[in-house]
């Protein structure tokens, strides 16, 4: 398949409105039922249903455009049938904007040994018992599809099977042949709904040749957009480049392109570079609950103040300078904030969660800017 194709191209919802003449990095804006948002897109995480300790009101002001929700874990609490009958997620959680629903499908696996009990994987899905009480349930790809219709996100994901990077080739390769057929399950439990958008995703590990024999099915099938799942799962920054360069070769330029779980700064940089259009990630929000903020003075090379740490104590300093998050432009001091998290305050987790989602989507904007 051809990967030439008009810079204004449109594929119904997703439009790239600008290319680079360096590398693969393209700017485009993708419509929704709930509005638009530009990209590259970072997807700040609300997996319960909030992205955690912000409101959606102090998330706009982080400048997030776009979330990620959880179909596992609302479909066990509280239960999608609920989040339907309070008129879906968006209004559950009284967020405006596009929500992107996950399947759930690399949580079956990877809490599982929470429950200390093994997932039953079959033809036609997956058993797995609860993290919150050990109860049995069973996703098959409708299920995962009927749940997310409940949810009514605007974005949704299929039901696969993400293994970790040290599995063998040939359970790779049974992964692969799962998911490319309950992608196809999935897009048929879909139909005609045009509400939702239905993402194919890229299995296969490590391995090229098992990654090409995916995406080029899933492109059978045909997807409105495609992830690139099972990476940031214990690989090598060099097997994930090499991936990526793969799947820039192969996946439609005209498509979006997301990739799954990656979340450092340096790394969001060279992946829009290999034609990535949509990021999610935990890190921001995981690494200000653990007292730790990104910085950087040039947008290309970034650190980390870990505010645990006492020789913060004396700084009276703000994280960055020209920040434009609301605790660094409130003038909240690095002295001040390292009390808070040693003190273990809730206020100085807001505080560092407003400050790393603004860094990654001022980044996002800068990134837009080059093309």
């Amino acid at each position: 398949m051809s990967n030439k194709i008009s810079s204004c191209q449109e594929t119904i919802f997703f439009k790239i409105i600008k290319r680079s003449q360096k590398s693969s990095l393209r700017k485009g804006k993708i419509t929704t039922p709930h509005g638009q948002f530009s990209t590259p897109a970072f997807l700040a995480v609300g997996t319960k249903g909030a992205v955690k300790t912000l409101s959606p009101k102090e998330l706009k002001k982080t400048n997030c455009e776009v979330i990620l929700a959880n179909t596992y874990h609302l479909y066990l609490r509280p239960q999608n049938t609920l989040i339907k009958k309070m008129g879906g997620l968006h209004k559950f959680m009284n967020w405006p904007g596009p929500i992107l629903t996950d399947s759930g499908g690399f949580q079956v696996y990877s809490l599982s040994n929470l429950t200390s009990s093994l997932v039953k994987i079959r033809q036609n899905g997956v058993e797995f018992s609860s993290y919150l009480d050990g109860r049995k349930h069973f996703f098959s790809p409708e299920k995962v599809i009927q749940i997310q219709k409940d949810l009514g996100s605007d974005i949704i994901m299929p039901l696969d099977l993400c293994l970790p990077a040290i599995a063998s080739k040939k359970e790779h390769q049974k992964a692969v042949e799962l998911t490319i057929e309950w992608a196809k399950r999935s897009k048929k439990e879909l139909g005609n709904n045009k509400k939702q958008i239905l993402f194919g995703i890229v299995q296969g590990g490590i391995f090229s040749d098992l990654r090409k024999y995916c995406a080029q099915e899933l492109i059978k099938i045909g997807f409105k957009g495609y992830a690139v799942g099972g990476l940031a799962v214990g690989e090598s920054k060099k097997d994930l480049w090499r991936i990526l360069k793969l799947m820039n070769k192969i996946l439609p330029s005209h498509k979006p392109r997301y990739l799954m779980g990656v979340g450092e700064p340096e790394d969001l940089i060279r992946a829009t570079q290999f034609g990535i259009d949509i990021f999610d990630c935990v890190l921001p929000t995981r690494l200000a609950r653990h007292g730790v903020a990104w910085t950087t003075q040039n947008w290309q090379k970034f650190s980390k103040l870990d505010f645990r740490k006492s020789q913060l104590k004396n700084n009276s300093q703000p994280i960055m300078k020209n920040c434009g998050c609301d605790c660094c432009q409130n003038q909240f001091s690095q002295a001040y904030l390292c009390h808070l998290i040693r003190e273990k305050e809730i206020l100085g987790l807001r505080l560092l969660t407003l400050h790393n989602l603004w860094l990654i989507q001022n980044l996002m904007l800068k990134i837009r800017q080059e093309v």
